[in-house]
C-alpha cells in the first residue's frame, strides 16, 4: 500500500511542481492586480462546482458501489453499472452548464459580491468564468474514469492527469499576445485542459476493458447504494465548498489583491494536501473497502493506522516551513515580475495562518475513509456541516482584526474541528482503532519536527549574511539550502526515533 501511496503522490508532486511553475508565471504576468482578481475567480468557480458534484461526492458515492460490484459480481456487471452512471452525470452536468452560462452574472454577483462595485473587473470575471466552466463537465467525466481506474489499482493516469492543466496554461500564457489579455489566454487553457485529461484517463481505462460505454440509466440495487450515499455525500462537499466559497465572498469587499494573496497562500498549502493527504486517502479509501467487504476489519485499521503515520510524516515538514518561514517562502518563490515585497508578505501571513490546519487538513482523507468504506456519508456530512458553521462564523469574527489573514484562520480552526469530530464518532462506534506503534510514530515524528523547527529558527541569519554577497537569486538559493540541509535533519532524526521507539518501517 505505501507504494501505490509514493506513486500517487510521486505524480501528484510532479503536478504541484509543473502547478508551481504555471503560477510563478501567472505571479510574474497578472500581480494581484485586477485581472489577476478576475481570473481566479473564473478559476474557483467551476472548481467549487467540481468539488461538490465531481471529485468529493462523487467518487466517495461511486468508488465503494463500483468495488462491491466489481468484488461480488464481475467486470462486466461494474462496467454497465459505471456506464449507466457516466450518462446520468453526462446529462446533469450539461443542463448545469447551460443554465450557468445563461446566468453567469448572477453567479459571480452572489460569489465574489464584492466586484459588483468595480463594473469592469466585474464584467472581466463574468466573461472568463464563461470561458473556464466547461472545465467542470470534463472533469465530471475524468472523475468518474479516475474512481474506475483506482478500483482497478491503477493509481497513475488519474494522479498525472492533473499535470496536463498546468501544462495547457502555461503554454496558453505564453501565447498570451493571440489573446485579448492574459486572463482570456490562461481562461482558455483551463478548458482545453479539461479535454486533454479526459482522453488521458478514457486511454488508460480503455487499455485494461474498463472504460464504461453510454447506457440509459435504470434503478437496481447498486444504482440505489450509489444515490443512498451520494445525496449525503454532495451535502457534505456543499458544506466544504460553502466555506470556500466565503473566502472568495469576504475577500472580495477587501482591498484588490486580497482573492490573489488567498489564491497564492492556498496553492502552497494544497501542496502537502495534494501530495501527501489526497494520495494517501485515494489509495486507502479502496484498500479499506475490500477489506471490509471481505470481513478483514483489523487489516482495514492497520492500513488506516499506517496511512495516519507516513501522512504525519511526510507532512511536518510542510508545517514548520509554512510556521517557521513563510514569507521567505514567498519572496523565494513568487517575488518577481508583478509580484512585490509587499504582495509576498501578505501572502506569506496566510500562508502561516493556514499552516495552523494542515495536521489535521491532510488527516481528512484518511478519516473520512472510516465511513466512507462502509458506505455511511452521512456521518462525515453532519462533522463537516459543523465544521463549516464553526469556520464561517470565525471568518466573519476574525476578518475586521485580521483581514485576509482571518480568513485563513478560520479555515484552520474549521478543519480542525471537522477532524476532530469524525475521530470521535469513528472511535466510538469501533470504526477505527490507533494502536501503539501509530502513538510511538507520533513521538518520533514530534520530536524530529521540533529539531526542525529550531534549525529553521535560528538558521537563517547567519546564512543570510553569506548569501546577501551573492549578485542575484538570495532568496532562492536561502530557501534551497534550509530546504535540503532540514530534509536530512528530519528524515535522519525521524528514522533513529522511529528505530529507538521500536517502530517497523515494513509491514509484517
Amino acid at each position: 500500500m505505501f507504494r501505490k501511496i509514493l506513486s500517487v503522490g510521486g505524480w501528484t508532486l510532479v503536478s504541484r511542481l509543473t502547478g508551481f511553475i504555471r503560477d510563478v508565471v501567472l505571479a510574474a504576468v497578472m500581480g494581484v492586480g485586477p485581472m489577476a482578481d478576475a481570473f481566479f475567480v473564473a478559476f474557483r468557480i467551476p472548481n467549487h462546482f467540481r468539488a461538490i458534484f465531481g471529485e468529493g461526492a462523487f467518487n466517495n458515492a461511486f468508488l465503494p458501489a463500483y468495488a462491491q460490484v466489481l468484488e461480488t459480481d464481475g467486470e462486466q456487471p461494474a462496467r454497465s453499472f459505471a456506464g449507466r452512471i457516466t450518462t446520468l452525470m453526462l446529462i446533469v452536468q450539461i443542463a448545469i452548464l447551460v443554465a450557468a452560462f445563461l446566468g453567469m452574472p448572477f453567479v459571480v454577483r452572489l460569489l465574489a459580491p464584492g466586484f459588483s462595485d468595480e463594473p469592469a473587473k466585474f464584467e472581466l470575471a463574468v466573461t472568463l468564468t464563461r470561458i473556464t466552466f466547461p472545465y467542470l463537465l470534463f472533469i465530471t467525466v475524468v472523475t468518474i474514469y479516475s474512481a474506475i481506474l483506482n478500483a482497478h489499482d491503477r493509481f497513475w493516469a488519474a494522479a498525472a492527469a492533473p499535470i496536463l492543466l498546468n501544462v495547457a496554461m502555461i503554454v496558453a500564457l505564453a501565447a498570451a499576445f493571440l489573446f485579448p489579455d492574459a486572463g482570456y489566454a490562461a481562461a482558455w487553457g483551463v478548458t482545453l485542459s479539461g479535454a486533454l485529461q479526459l482522453v488521458m484517463v478514457w486511454w488508460d481505462a480503455r487499455r485494461i476493458g474498463a472504460a464504461p460505454r453510454l447506457e440509459r440509466p435504470r434503478v437496481d440495487a447498486p444504482m440505489r447504494t450509489f444515490f443512498k450515499a451520494l445525496g449525503p455525500a454532495v451535502i457534505g462537499s456543499a458544506g466544504v465548498q460553502l466555506a470556500i466559497f466565503a473566502d472568495t465572498i469576504i475577500a472580495s469587499f477587501l482591498p484588490t489583491g486580497a482573492v490573489s494573496s488567498l489564491y497564492y497562500a492556498d496553492r502552497l498549502y494544497q501542496l502537502p494536501l495534494g501530495v501527501i493527504g489526497i494520495a494517501a486517502g485515494t489509495v486507502l479509501l479502496p484498500e479499506m473497502s475490500r477489506r471490509i467487504a471481505a470481513g478483514d476489519e483489523a487489516g482495514a485499521y492497520a492500513a488506516q493506522n499506517r496511512t495516519v503515520g507516513l501522512t504525519l510524516a511526510l507532512a511536518a515538514p510542510f508545517l514548520v516551513a509554512f510556521m517557521v518561514m513563510p514569507e521567505l517562502i514567498m519572496s523565494a518563490l513568487f517575488q518577481r515580475g508583478a509580484f512585490d515585497a509587499a504582495a509576498a508578505a501578505r501572502a506569506g501571513a496566510v500562508l502561516a495562518a493556514y499552516g495552523l490546519g494542515l495536521p489535521a487538513a491532510v488527516l481528512i482523507r484518511s478519516a473520512v475513509s472510516s465511513f466512507y468504506a462502509r458506505s455511511d456519508t452521512a456521518t462525515p456530512l453532519i462533522a463537516s456541516l459543523t465544521a463549516v458553521g464553526v469556520n464561517v462564523v470565525v471568518k466573519i469574527l476574525l476578518m475586521r482584526t485580521y483581514g485576509v489573514v482571518g480568513l485563513a484562520l478560520g479555515t484552520a480552526i474549521g478543519v480542525w474541528v471537522n477532524l476532530g469530530l469524525l475521530f470521535i464518532l469513528a472511535y466510538r462506534r469501533g470504526w477505527t482503532a490507533p494502536n501503539r506503534n501509530l502513538a510511538r510514530t507520533c513521538l518520533a515524528i514530534a520530536a524530529a519536527s521540533l529539531l526542525l523547527a529550531a534549525f529553521a529558527w535560528f538558521a537563517p541569519a547567519p546564512l543570510g549574511r553569506w548569501i546577501a554577497l551573492l549578485p542575484a537569486w538570495r532568496s532562492e538559493i536561502l530557501l534551497a539550502l534550509l530546504g535540503a540541509a532540514g530534509a536530512l535533519i528530519y528524515g535522519g532524526v525521524l528514522l533513529a526515533g522511529l528505530k529507538v521507539l521500536g517502530v517497523r518501517l515494513a509491514r509484517r
